[in-house]
């Protein structure tokens, strides 16, 4: 069965927008509903998440949000604040990208069209939605169906399509007559028929739980002196602490491995790409190591500046992306 293919936004869609401004005096309130009406128009139609909007505010540097969504400004000094905030934007989302499915229906009609594909995905679902194991279920679990199939199998959270609702009542799938596997499996393909169908007239954009890390955050800290010094100091009192033998390197990885988010890095629980980001950085370390080369706080300090710039270039080039669901999952 074939996921729904991610998109991601990284600000790049923001840089070339269109800033003009009519004549007339604009207020901050204005100037940020026109910002946010243009940068829906050139990321897919999607409503910026507010913690975005939140983020590129205060990248303005404004001393008062609500001063500033009160103040009247000329169109001149009004176009300034509009671009000022579109870069904002823009550059959040280049730290923070936004990772994106857009649902058309294609992911439903592949799934209707392989005859095998959907008898397995309705075997499982019923299975999955028979509790008492009776062999049957009522047709409202039509619903908890498609809620299980979720974006990744290219159905809407009901919450961004309610018409799902509709569909569902139109069908009849909304009431408590019972249902066996055949009866559920033939109602549950009409249903994903005319949901293919209205998608493919009404595409809908779903932000995913999930994370790019670029080595934004990494670029951040090493451009930092203070931060990186404490974190140098971390590392030197672990390695001062250690009591197995530990070399330099193996206690630097632990250390990043720990603090992973914190530090921008991914987590080796979320993806493979992660665990070989880890084990090409560190290869590449110890090969240049000396053995038993003992290091003073100054030159652990290089070294572990050296690591994070390594990771900051590889995660540039090839960033990871994180599936969060899975890893709060991990992680509980």
């Amino acid at each position: 069965m074939s996921d729904v293919a991610l998109q991601v936004l990284d600000g790049t869609q923001l840089r070339g927008l269109d800033l003009s401004l009519g004549d007339g005096s604009f207020t901050g309130a204005a100037i940020l509903d026109i910002a946010h009406s243009r940068a829906s128009s050139s990321l897919l139609r999607l409503s910026l998440p507010d913690s975005v909007k939140a983020s590129a505010l205060t990248r303005l540097r404004s001393p008062d949000a609500d001063a500033f969504r009160s103040a009247v400004y000329a169109a001149d000094k009004a176009s300034d604040v509009l671009r000022d905030y579109i870069t904002a934007i823009a550059d959040e989302l280049k730290d923070n990208p936004l990772v994106v499915s857009i649902l058309d229906g294609s992911t439903l009609r592949l799934l209707l069209k392989d005859e095998d594909d959907f008898a397995m995905l309705a075997e499982s679902l019923f299975t999955e939605l028979d509790d008492e194991d009776e062999g049957k279920i009522s047709k409202s679990e039509i619903r908890n169906a498609l809620i299980q199939m979720g974006v990744e199998m290219g159905v809407p959270p009901f919450s961004e399509f309610p018409q799902l609702n509709d569909l569902l009542r139109k069908h009849g799938a909304d009431g408590e007559e019972k249902l066996g596997q055949a009866q559920f499996a033939q109602l549950l393909q009409s249903v994903m028929q005319d949901l293919e169908e209205e998608l493919s007239k009404e595409n809908v954009v779903v932000i995913r739980n999930i994370q790019v890390v670029n080595g934004s955050k990494l670029r951040q800290l090493l451009a930092n002196e203070q931060e990186l010094n404490t974190i140098v100091e971390k590392v030197f009192r672990e390695k001062v602490d250690a009591r197995d033998g530990s070399s330099s390197t193996e206690i630097i990885r632990s250390y990043l491995e720990k603090n992973a988010k914190e530090l921008g890095l991914p987590l080796l629980q979320a993806e493979v790409a992660a665990v070989l980001l880890y084990d090409g950085v560190f290869d590449d370390v110890i090969t240049k190591e000396k053995d038993g080369e003992e290091l003073d706080k100054e030159k652990l300090a290089k070294l572990v500046k050296d690591i994070l710039q390594k990771f900051a270039e590889q995660l540039e080039a090839n960033p990871v992306q994180q599936d969060l669901s899975y890893v709060e999952d991990e992680l509980s």
